[in-house]
């Protein structure tokens, strides 16, 4: 079973944007902001519709952090 370490408070892991140099914030799984019920679904099967086809497949989760300071997001793929 694999499992993310950010979704499950494992780990914490820093990023920081490429545009200014401050830490980006961990906004959660990128697919949590689909709809309303993303959040309640399956992780496994909202990774088939996830736009990125290697995600179930290589266990990666894909999350959203933002950027406080100059306002941007970005995606970055975390090994589950």
């Amino acid at each position: 079973m694999h499992i993310c370490p950010l979704c499950n408070g494992l780990r914490t892991i820093v990023f920081y944007c490429e545009q200014c140099g401050e830490k980006l914030k961990d906004e959660g799984k990128l697919t949590d902001y689909f709809d309303d019920y993303s959040p309640y679904m399956d992780a496994d099967m909202m990774k088939m519709v996830d736009g990125y086809a290697h995600t179930r497949k290589q266990h990666v989760c894909v999350h959203l952090f933002h950027c406080d300071n100059c306002d941007d997001d970005v995606v970055r793929f975390i090994q589950e």
